[in-house]
């Protein structure tokens, strides 16, 4: 039970084997070449077959116009004798001699027409298997063309496939993730540099402007007005007021 056990894994791997070193379209093209060696020599054949039918309908026709030939001259002969142009024993013995080589020549003839319907239907036969066989070369020609084409679109999809199987989706998220949060890292912190540098730019400012001391106030137009017209804005930096008059 267990050596029976181990060989069907054997043949099992075997198989496998088989199958890996074996390609179906190479397998699938010496297929075709050998059926076009088989129809090569199917034609051969069937040539031979058609040319030994010609021979034979050309000597059954040789034998046709042979026997029509020697009644024709039995008839002759016996045509002469009644004319009196030929002994009538003469003339029947070479028309019997004539009706024989006739009566030859028909067997010979209805012999060689057997023949060549024999090999006329052979032929005909043959012809008709060599046309299947090219029909049939033709047609696995054409699923071969279509098999190559269904092969190389599956190995690619295999390909592809192949390749997606093995992307890790998960990690691939997670570096993602990683990299957003760094990023996110790099860009506070250069924010808080920059406002670290404005605060340090302030204080250099507040310092020189404590260093100058108070500037002069600055007045609207408005309270210029206003002061010049209450003579406010008189020699010594002072003005009295109208309506007062010097004692």
């Amino acid at each position: 039970m267990v050596f029976k056990r181990l060989f069907k894994i054997f043949q099992t791997e075997a198989h496998s084997v088989v199958d890996k070193l074996e390609d179906p379209i190479k397998l699938t093209e010496q297929g075709i070449r050998d059926l076009k060696n088989d129809l090569q020599q199917a034609m051969t054949s069937l040539a031979q077959v058609k040319s030994l039918a010609l021979r034979l309908e050309r000597e059954a026709g040789d034998k046709r116009k042979l026997s029509a030939d020697y009644e024709r001259k039995a008839m002759l002969l016996l045509q002469k004798a009644q004319g009196g142009d030929l002994d009538p024993g003469e003339a029947d013995r070479l028309a019997t001699e004539a009706l024989g080589r006739k009566e030859e020549a028909s067997g010979q003839l209805t012999r060689l027409d057997a023949d060549y319907k024999a090999q006329k239907k052979m032929a005909d036969q043959l012809q008709a298997k060599v046309e299947e066989l090219r029909k049939t070369i033709q047609r696995y020609e054409n699923e071969l063309v279509t098999l190559k084409a269904r092969a190389k679109t599956a190995e690619s999809m295999k390909k592809i496939n192949k390749q997606l199987s093995t992307v890790d989706s998960s990690g691939t998220i997670a570096m993602l993730e990683k990299m957003k949060q760094k990023v996110d890292e790099e860009e506070t912190l250069a924010q808080a540099y920059g406002e670290v540098s404005a605060i340090g730019n302030a204080s250099v400012d507040n310092e020189i402007d404590k260093a100058l001391g108070p500037g002069p106030t600055q007045q609207s137009d408005s309270l210029l007005e206003l002061k010049k017209k209450m003579g406010m804005l008189g020699d010594g930096g002072g003005a009295k007021p109208e309506g007062d008059s010097a004692t």
